[in-house]
């Protein structure tokens, strides 16, 4: 059964994901507004420049996670989903996925951005088989760490061949839509590399390698 692999955000979302999700915990008055704003446009900055620290992102991001209980958190990743997520959704998304699910095809999102943040935007699409960053949980709180390696550049190479072990899954046939230049080392490994909505450097390295250059909008 050949994988149907996705990026997530600016590929199945028209937006991210992550830095929405800064946005959003700055409109509810969550945090600093002024200084956590300007740190998640920083980050997000360096995302796109290719340069994040993810770990020193990660530091950051999860820790709002850190300071309240799971329910709070889910109450507002409701609303999130509502205000923020679904207006992401595009038609064109939806039916890539769609056609993958009907040729058979597995699918599977892999992205850097955190399972509490990501699971219930893959549950929307359908798609059970999600690899995300793992932030860490014991006694039923989040603790602000991180589980393992981030899924991100490298990462999501170095986590997909463990869940592709796992799973008894190989390349064979395999497709990876991404938006972002961060992402190939993974398109490097697969059999169909599409480029979605890129990014300048990707759009380059796509026209370099002959990879098909599609827009989801």
């Amino acid at each position: 059964m050949p994988l149907a692999i996705f990026d997530l955000d600016n590929t199945l979302l028209r937006g991210d994901s992550d830095h929405a999700w800064g946005e959003f915990l700055v409109e509810q008055g969550v945090v600093d507004s002024e200084s956590y704003r300007r740190e998640n446009e920083r980050f997000y900055a360096a995302y796109q420049a290719g340069t994040l620290d993810i770990h020193e992102f990660l530091r950051f991001a999860l820790r709002p996670l850190a300071q309240h209980d799971v329910a709070t958190l889910a109450a507002w990743h409701r609303e999130f989903m509502r205000s923020k997520i679904l207006p992401m959704v595009t038609p064109a998304a939806r039916a890539l996925v769609e056609r993958h699910r009907t040729r058979g095809d597995r699918l599977l999102i892999v992205t850097a951005t955190n399972r509490f943040v990501t699971a219930p935007i893959a549950h929307e699409f359908g798609i059970e088989d999600l690899i995300a960053t793992e932030p860490e949980m014991i006694d039923g709180r989040y603790t602000g760490r991180v589980l393992g390696v981030p899924s991100y550049r490298e990462g999501k190479v170095v986590r997909l061949r463990a869940w592709m072990a796992e799973h008894g899954a190989d390349f064979a046939g395999s497709y990876f839509y991404s938006d972002s230049h961060n992402d190939i080392p993974l398109l490097q490994l697969v059999a169909h590399a599409i480029a979605v909505n890129p990014d300048a450097e990707l759009r380059t390295a796509a026209q370099a390698r002959g990879w098909p250059i599609v827009q989801l909008d």
